[in-house]
């Protein structure tokens, strides 16, 4: 287990001996020669670069980091999944997400693949030239995906990034949630005639992806689409083609999922059809690429200069040794206003365990909790406690060299305040500073002018925000969550934490409706709000 290894302990030891020093030491001119220290931990990979100099670590602390990923087996659980071993043992599975963005013919399922991606983008160049129309022989002009989870996050967070490489002539929509608002919003900016719907989900039972499925095609009824022209406003996406068809979706416009792909590792797959749809297929194919040039870099760059594994065993070294409990992520881009969101389920929804692979409950603390807000908006929001706030929260910093837009100086501003903001959370402002900075006419404000800095950030550099590179940056934290996990020695690609509560839902909504309640089914707190809910729902609207 790790916590009994080698390394673990020496990491432990190492933290005692520098956990009282501080970066804007090492940072000190005559403590930061050449080579500089920023030079010394940089590195470059898969198209990105990432300075993790003003992180609390030094040259020992990286050898000891790669010692335990090691000793881990980090590399062996790698190399497994590549390979297409079975690394979802609770549920007897391959993970092969990086086999649909795969280049090499040998790669498994690499037929199969190539014949599926063939039919997403015969399918999205008939909609995208308008060839393919809706019931009234209008061209489609919106296309709502309708999924949750990794059905949902991923491809909007990826179209919403390339919106400035998707075509005009289509709208991209995203609904996931079950509340009908969520739905009602889109519907209310929409024509019937000229829309079309991609339901997203494996099982094809998915309670609320299949409850706006079912209201959306009640829409397109009602908007005057002839139910035996259905058809034509709805394309699936699942791995349970018999239920896609009884929905009353064309055999032939099914597209396939595969049961050794997880949710949200699946936007690379017929999940991603959205995607394709909004940047066409050439751009989609870039998108691969990127993540796979990220694949080629894992599998085969030293773990010492390992841009998936450094970002992974610094996580280990902020969650298992200072104990922090949650990290952030502020991309500087508001195309990547989703990241987050979509970080949020990868991480905490993989590494979000308490059980060993031998069933086994973990002594040390595992996932860290995910959270983040595109900067400039951040800083107006919580960065305050982040600068002076008790609890050390690490930060990655998403930054893009070039905008995706024309207007002049923006970028230069935003730039400039990724930057100011990682120089002034490892600096901080000392008494003496901050006695200058009030004054002598104001000693009372020194304590509140006063920043403890020494706080950690790892800055992510892309040189512009392309299908490729974004491609890339997803991949980077795909595998950092597997480090983790396999430092953790959990199981990544299982989620059996969200099933409890589908389960019990179903329970809870069916007495909802039912015509009389079941008196002592439920403990007494659930029994009351079902009680009150259902006098609510009965009430005239």
């Amino acid at each position: 287990m790790p916590n009994s290894l080698p390394a673990w302990s020496s990491l432990q030891t190492h933290y005692e001996q520098i956990r009282n020093q501080r970066l804007r030491d090492w940072f000190a001119p005559e403590n930061d020669p050449a080579p500089t220290r920023a030079e010394r931990f940089t590195f470059a990979g898969g198209g990105l670069a990432i300075d993790f100099s003003k992180n609390r670590i030094t040259a020992e602390t990286l050898k000891l980091l790669v010692q335990l990923a090691r000793e881990a087996g980090v590399e062996k659980r790698r190399d497994a999944m590549f390979a297409g071993e079975i690394v979802n043992p609770t549920e007897g599975r391959a993970a092969l997400h990086t086999a649909l963005r795969a280049t090499d013919p040998q790669a498994p399922f690499h037929a199969e693949i190539k014949a599926e991606r063939a039919k997403m983008a015969a399918f999205a160049d008939q909609l995208r030239s308008g060839a393919w129309t809706g019931y009234t022989g209008k061209r489609i002009r919106h296309v709502v995906n309708i999924g949750i989870g990794g059905s949902d996050l991923g491809p909007k967070m990826v179209a919403h990034a390339l919106q400035h490489l998707s075509t005009p002539d289509i709208s991209t929509h995203f609904v996931s949630n079950v509340d009908g608002a969520d739905l009602y919003r889109v519907l209310q900016h929409l024509d019937p005639e000229e829309t079309l719907a991609i339901i997203v989900s494996k099982t094809f039972t998915t309670l609320e992806t299949m409850t706006n499925a079912r209201s959306m095609r009640d829409w397109l009824v009602q908007g005057g689409c002839p139910e035996g022209e259905l058809a034509k406003h709805f394309v699936g996406v699942s791995a349970n083609p018999t239920e896609v068809v009884k929905f009353g979706i064309a055999k032939e416009n099914v597209f396939e999922m595969w049961d050794w792909v997880g949710g949200r590792y699946s936007l690379w797959s017929s999940v991603g059809l959205s995607i394709m749809i909004a940047i066409g297929p050439q751009q989609f194919d870039e998108l691969l690429l990127g993540a796979n040039d990220m694949d080629r870099h894992f599998r085969e760059a030293p773990l010492e200069h390992n841009l998936p594994v450094l970002l992974g065993m610094i996580g280990i070294w902020y969650r298992n040794v200072f104990g922090s409990q949650s990290y952030l992520v502020a991309p500087y881009s508001e195309a990547l206003h989703f990241l987050p969101s979509y970080l949020q389920q990868l991480e905490m929804e993989s590494n979000g365990k308490s059980a060993r692979l031998d069933g086994v409950t973990v002594d040390y603390p595992t996932a860290a909790v995910t959270w983040g807000e595109p900067g400039t908006n951040g800083q107006h929001a919580f960065f305050q406690m982040l600068h002076q706030g008790p609890t050390i929260v690490p930060i990655d910093f998403i930054a893009l060299l070039t905008s995706e837009h024309p207007l002049p100086g923006h970028h230069s501003k935003l730039l400039a305040n990724c930057f100011a903001q990682s120089e002034a959370l490892m600096l901080g402002r000392t008494v003496e500073e901050a006695t200058k900075v009030a004054g002598p006419d104001k000693p009372e404000l020194v304590p509140h002018l006063v920043f403890p800095g020494n706080r950690p950030t790892t800055t992510i550099l892309v040189e512009a925000l392309t299908a490729r590179s974004l491609g890339a940056l997803i991949a980077l934290y795909e595998h950092k969550v597997l480090v983790q996990a396999s430092v953790w020695n959990i199981n990544p690609f299982d989620q059996w934490g969200v099933e409890l509560g589908k389960i019990l839902g179903k329970v809870v909504d069916a007495d909802l409706v039912a015509p009389a309640a079941e008196v002592g089914k439920h403990d007494s707190s659930t029994s009351a709000l079902i009680a009150r809910a259902r006098v609510a729902l009965k009430s005239p609207k």
